[in-house]
């Protein structure tokens, strides 16, 4: 046989075969008309596992969070949000005077992706989740619709929805057509310009006295710590910069601070709520307690005292209203779609899984978690408890399943903790009233009885940055370790079922709070119930904003911002 025909039929042999040929190496040596070949045959290669798409609504907090701590290569990752960047909200204040510039506290949400996770990015906004048919329908705006078409649709095997919330208005008539707001970036650089453009028009040469001080009244609506920030930003500014360049009308500026509660800072400890209320009134902000908004005009506010219902109007140049959150428009149309329309946020489980929905996770100021009760499972955690099934529980058998109580429900730690129990046989002989706690035995009444107020503990997570971050960490592990977690759960004992839970639950830390208070004192509330108040805690909120900054360029940028403000003042122009 020749050579020609040889290798002729050899060709057609690797056509044939191609599959189970990894490597065919022709060595050819054409000596008296004879050839050589080589030929290796291999196992078939695997086939290359399909990647799981997670689609992510949104890049603050709960999504940056996700994405920085997401390094599971087996995932395709679209993210959509109408914002190419995530913002450091916490100092959104420090933009509205000045302080810190815009672009200091933002990064793009390109640079925030991890390199070995498949990540794709749409400047876009969802406005339709179909659940049922795991698809996320989208809108590009205008100014980003290069090929005509202004709505996609996204499929999706999971979906993490993290797009926050809204301004919460409560329906006041005029506050969206008067009011700021103080949530994103470009609301504080509004502010700024308003603000100086107040100043501005009150130094106009034809403006009354009358005209002035309405026009350099600043009202702040909300005595939470946004309000409460800005309300002393504000002071600052005005006192350390504007004066010196508005001489004349100095003494006409006035600051008030609305709150319809008893108090400012309600969710902080009393010692800063009352330091915070006095330090405002010596710096000359009038604190407004008890007054609750019930219109907004182009130029006044009407408010209702609640102590006797009496109406007061207050004229105004300039007003921010902070308040509190609302549901997205089409969170709310998705609520409804699953059964959830009565409620002020989507619902999760422990695991910031929606209810009733496999799928489709939820994080930050969208979502709330829905505690479970331990009396809505008391009989089947009874019954995991009793291996003998004598109907009676020991404290022995009791404690070998209190740890997979206290993860699955919190709130039994909590109780415990605020009753100074030292562990279960404690809350156990309180409700027998037996000495000996190791012969304590109880039956499933008596187990009702001792766990019965045990639920009063349950408290919704405040809508704030760092319990957002904190959902998005933990989420993040979560799909890190999905698939080595099907196999060896580590979560809590299911007590409706057989095995354990995936994954423990989620486990709010709370690791503190700030309130900037003006002329560079803090009030800090640090866990343990540790209360600090000065100056020292204003150099703490330094530092810990820094150190929380999502990357060295911006950590860079705000503390430059900071060390310019010490040496020039801040900025006074209106752009």
């Amino acid at each position: 046989m020749s050579s020609i025909t040889f290798f002729h039929r050899l060709s057609s042999a690797f056509r044939d075969n191609q599959s189970h040929l990894k490597l065919v190496l022709l060595c050819t040596a054409v000596s008296g008309g004879g050839l050589w070949a080589y030929g290796e045959s291999v196992a078939p290669e695997e086939a290359v596992t399909e990647k799981k798409k997670v689609v992510v609504l949104g890049t603050g907090w709960a999504a940056t969070s996700f994405m920085k701590n997401l390094n599971n290569p087996k995932y395709e990752i679209q993210v959509v949000s109408p914002r190419n960047y995530f913002a450091f909200t916490p100092l959104l204040p420090s933009v509205t005077c000045g302080t810190v510039e815009a672009r200091s506290i933002v990064e793009p949400v390109r640079n925030i992706f991890k390199k070995k996770v498949d990540v794709q990015f749409s400047e876009a906004e969802c406005f339709k989740i179909d659940a049922e048919n795991r698809k996320v329908y989208c809108r590009s705006s205008v100014n980003n619709n290069l090929d005509g078409k202004e709505e996609f649709v996204v499929d999706y095997d999971y979906l993490i929805v993290a797009v926050g919330a809204n301004v919460n208005t409560f329906n006041t008539p005029g506050v969206t057509e008067n009011c700021h707001f103080l949530k994103e970036v470009e609301d504080a650089q509004k502010i700024r310009r308003t603000v100086i453009d107040c100043f501005e028009r009150a130094n106009l040469p034809d403006v009354s006295e009358d005209e002035k001080k309405r026009i350099l009244h600043f009202a702040i609506v909300g005595g939470g710590p946004t309000g409460v920030e800005f309300a002393a930003s504000l002071h600052d500014f005005v006192n350390e910069d504007l004066v010196r360049l508005y001489p004349g009308i100095k003494d006409l500026v006035k600051i008030t601070l609305l709150e319809a509660g008893n108090h400012i800072l309600g969710m902080f400890d009393k010692r800063i709520t009352a330091f915070a209320e006095d330090k405002f009134r010596r710096d000359g902000i009038d604190v407004k307690t008890g007054s609750m908004v019930v219109k907004v005009s182009e130029k006044e506010i009407s408010t209702k005292e609640l102590k006797n219902g009496e109406i007061k109007t207050i004229p105004y140049g300039m007003a921010v209203w902070s308040t509190g959150i609302g549901t997205r428009p089409f969170i709310k149309d998705f609520m409804a779609q699953i059964g959830q329309a009565s409620r002020r946020a989507l619902a999760t489980d422990e695991w910031l899984r929606v209810e009733g929905c496999n799928n489709v996770y939820a994080l930050g100021d969208c979502a709330t978690i829905n505690q479970r009760k331990v009396m809505e499972d008391i009989v089947a955690i009874f019954k995991k408890a009793d291996k003998d099934n004598s109907g009676t529980l020991t404290v022995i058998q009791f404690q070998e399943v209190m740890k997979d109580i206290c993860e699955r429900y919190p709130q039994v730690e909590l109780y415990l903790k605020n009753k100074q129990m030292g562990n279960i046989a404690d809350l156990l002989k309180e409700a027998k009233g037996d000495d000996k706690k190791e012969s304590i035995e109880l039956n499933i009444e008596e187990l009702k009885t001792a766990l019965s107020k045990v639920d009063s503990q349950m408290k919704f997570l405040p809508a704030t940055a760092q319990v957002a971050s904190q959902q998005g960490t933990y989420l993040a592990k979560c799909f890190n370790r999905m698939e080595e977690c099907e196999k060896n759960p580590e979560g809590p004992l299911r007590f409706r079922g057989e095995g354990h839970h995936r994954f423990k639950p989620f486990r709010y830390k709370h690791l503190g709070q700030f309130a900037p208070l003006g002329g560079e004192q803090t009030a800090a509330q640090l866990p343990g119930d540790w209360v600090s108040i000065g100056h020292s805690s204003q150099w703490l909120w330094y530092s810990v904003y820094a150190s929380k900054q999502v990357s060295w360029r911006t950590r860079a940028l705000v503390v430059s911002d900071w060390t310019r403000r010490f040496i020039f003042g801040r900025d006074s122009s209106s752009i």
